[in-house]
């Protein structure tokens, strides 16, 4: 069994991903993942080995966010979102341009359906272990995920334009776009 130290080590990643999708700022990410790991070996006793450490540090990193990051981020939050529309270029492939409107998409969900999404979708979190991490009951973290793949997608739909040359009936370009996310997050389409 790997070594407490070891164990934290493996999780950064995943612990920075987790916190950039919390905070949509790569500096303030780094920040939180570093207070979290710092509070984890702070409180490396309350740890119970044999347990879900990454579900462990995910918690006091989701803390962590909340406790000192929320007023801060409420603050920023129209700024940061304002200054992502515009830095995004115009690339030639059309699957950048469909990441692209995904993450503008996603960027605007509420941040629990957010979470629910990374938790479950990118980090690979079971719904309860998901919903533990959260502070929240399984089909909490459900209804979020599926409330945040519904508004994504319809987002996705209300920015596409429509192709006169298409038959009624055609998939979106939501359906398409969110297949693809759905494929490289991990979730079943539904």
């Amino acid at each position: 069994m790997p070594s407490f130290d070891q164990e934290l080590i493996q999780a950064l990643p995943h612990m920075r991903a987790f916190a950039h999708s919390l905070t949509n700022d790569r500096a303030l990410a780094d920040d939180l993942a570093q207070e979290a790991a710092t509070r984890a070996l702070a409180n490396r006793d309350s740890y119970q080995p044999g347990t879900n450490f990454r579900g462990w540090v995910f918690t006091i990193l989701r803390n962590a966010f909340y406790s000192e990051f929320r007023r801060k981020w409420r603050k920023t939050e129209k700024a940061d979102e304002d200054a992502m529309l515009q830095a995004g270029e115009p690339s030639g492939q059309q699957a950048s341009l469909e990441m692209d409107d995904f993450k503008r998409a996603f960027a605007r969900l509420p941040a629990e359906q957010r979470e629910a999404m990374v938790l479950v979708g990118a980090c690979g979190f079971e719904y309860e272990q998901a919903a533990e991490i959260a502070g929240c009951a399984p089909g909490t973290i459900k209804s979020r995920v599926s409330r945040g793949r519904r508004d994504v997608k319809d987002r996705l739909d209300q920015d596409a334009i429509p192709d006169p040359r298409a038959p009624a009936g055609e998939p979106s370009a939501g359906d398409g776009v969110m297949a693809d996310i759905d494929r490289q997050l991990g979730l079943a389409a539904s």
